[in-house]
């Protein structure tokens, strides 16, 4: 093993545990992982050594960059049997840094300014923390009394610190992002979010501070790459998401169209601070055919997996017809992963979004650039509408009809108050929403076939009834 900033090998008991990560994107193999740098972590604790290494799979058709957060430990963490990656000739231990106290008390002094990371670049990587403008002056917090690492999450691992004053009181809870997959360039989670903030926005989480990391790919040459490591937040405990408050409200039959008109305020009042503090442009003809040429070579993309979708090829062009003649409104920065996962119900504050990260597998390129807000309200109609699929999956058949007029009513609440927000109406806009409204069921289509084939019927619905809209009788 050299530390030359050239790619060497990992142990291979590092292959077999990413191979079972959630964010490890090649399922079904134990990947050939080799580290093109590191960057090492200080701590004051006795024992305890942190290091983050940049590792890509050398047998992967698709080169990917992630970021690998370790602890290595002369005596084993009490406790720490589910973190355990591997014990050394020496019987040290080594621990997915994540899990580990020690790795999360050192990051947040690191982030806070409290200490520096060597900037020796013979390990290939170093990395800076960095208060972010437009934190909220609450006083910081003094050091970590306990952390927990966040369950579910696909391409990140979250990590909630719960945090003490200097007099050794509360202080408000942080949660880390650990950005798990690397690009170079912004996070659009962080520079978004931090964006909202500068402008004060109260419909977002207030920003902490965040880790750059800087590093040389040995496959290509000249200036090093730069991007964000990781990103801390306000956490805010208590405040459950859309998803969950709505699929109760559904599955009880309560209505919920309260708060969907609230959902559809907040949602126009980000797009509104978003469109003020960030580059928007025109929707130029350039511009319209060559999101119509990725619609359309997504559809033909899904047909060929989904065999549900063949026959389907002449009302789908119609959709994407109308839309491509439609009016298209002024281009900007928006949420671009939008669904109620993504909302928090805060008590006293009412909605919070979170995870301007965009569609993490999504170039970052593309995830930067402004783009069409109707976009993030199909998102947000889909998730209404999985919601009322998920009730129907579960109960019996003479709720269905009851959950579609639930996800109906909640759709045009949230309409209805996007409209009242922004001062402007959607009429008119509909070919358009149909549009974006049909891509992404296209692309729910192709994801439930993959992972979910039972709940394939739920985009399928979707996709049928925009079909009937302009060609009848289509099976």
């Amino acid at each position: 093993m050299t530390d030359d900033g050239r790619a060497y090998p990992l142990p291979d008991s590092l292959n077999h545990w990413v191979a079972t990560q959630r964010w490890f994107t090649d399922k079904g193999r134990v990947p050939r992982l080799v580290s093109i740098g590191r960057w090492e972590l200080p701590t004051p604790e006795a024992g305890v050594d942190i290091r983050t290494e940049l590792i890509v799979d050398a047998d992967a058709a698709t080169r990917t960059l992630y970021q690998l957060p370790l602890t290595q430990r002369a005596t084993p963490l009490p406790g720490g049997e589910q973190a355990l990656i591997m014990t050394l000739v020496d019987g040290s231990t080594v621990y997915d840094g994540t899990a580990d106290p020690a790795y999360c008390r050192a990051l947040l002094r690191f982030i806070l300014g409290e200490a520096s990371s060597p900037e020796s670049g013979n390990l290939g990587a170093r990395a800076r923390g960095e208060l972010l403008a437009g934190a909220d002056p609450t006083p910081r917090p003094a050091r970590v009394v306990a952390s927990s690492v966040l369950s579910g999450e696909q391409s990140n691992t979250s990590i909630i610190l719960h945090c003490v004053d200097a007099t050794g009181h509360p202080a408000r809870p942080i949660i880390c992002k650990v950005f798990r997959m690397l690009h170079p360039g912004e996070n659009p989670d962080v520079s978004v979010q931090s964006a909202l903030a500068r402008a004060g926005s109260h419909f977002v989480p207030d920003p902490v501070g965040c880790v750059v990391g800087e590093w040389t790919d040995p496959e290509q040459t000249g200036t090093p790459l730069m991007g964000h490591l990781v990103f801390a937040q306000e956490f805010l405990p208590g405040a459950p998401d859309a998803w969950r408050a709505a699929l109760a409200s559904a599955g009880a039959g309560e209505d919920f169209t309260e708060q969907a008109r609230a959902l559809g305020v907040a949602t126009a009042a980000v797009h509104a601070d978003l469109a003020a503090v960030m580059p928007t442009h025109d929707a130029t003809a350039a511009v319209i055919a060559t999101e119509l040429g990725r619609m359309r070579e997504r559809y033909r993309s899904a047909a060929a997996e989904v065999p549900a979708l063949r026959g389907y090829d002449t009302a789908v062009e119609a959709v994407f017809a109308r839309a491509e003649t439609a009016h298209w409104p002024r281009l900007q920065r928006i949420h671009g992963d939008f669904h109620l996962g993504q909302t928090l119900e805060v008590p006293g504050r009412g909605w919070v979004l979170v995870d301007f990260e965009g569609e993490p597998m999504r170039p970052l390129v593309d995830r930067t650039q402004p783009d069409v807000p109707l976009k993030d309200i199909a998102g947000m109609l889909r998730s209404f509408a999985y919601v009322a699929g998920t009730v129907e999956r579960s109960s019996p058949d003479h709720l269905t009809a009851t959950a579609e007029e639930w996800a109906a009513a909640c759709r045009q609440a949230f309409l209805d108050g996007y409209a009242e927000r922004s001062g402007q109406s959607l009429a008119g806009q509909e070919p358009l929403l149909d549009a974006f409204e049909l891509d992404k069921a296209l692309y729910e289509a192709v994801y439930e076939t993959r992972n979910r084939p039972t709940w394939l019927p739920i985009p399928l619905a979707a996709i049928h009834a925009l079909a009937l809209e302009l060609s009848a009788g289509l099976p």
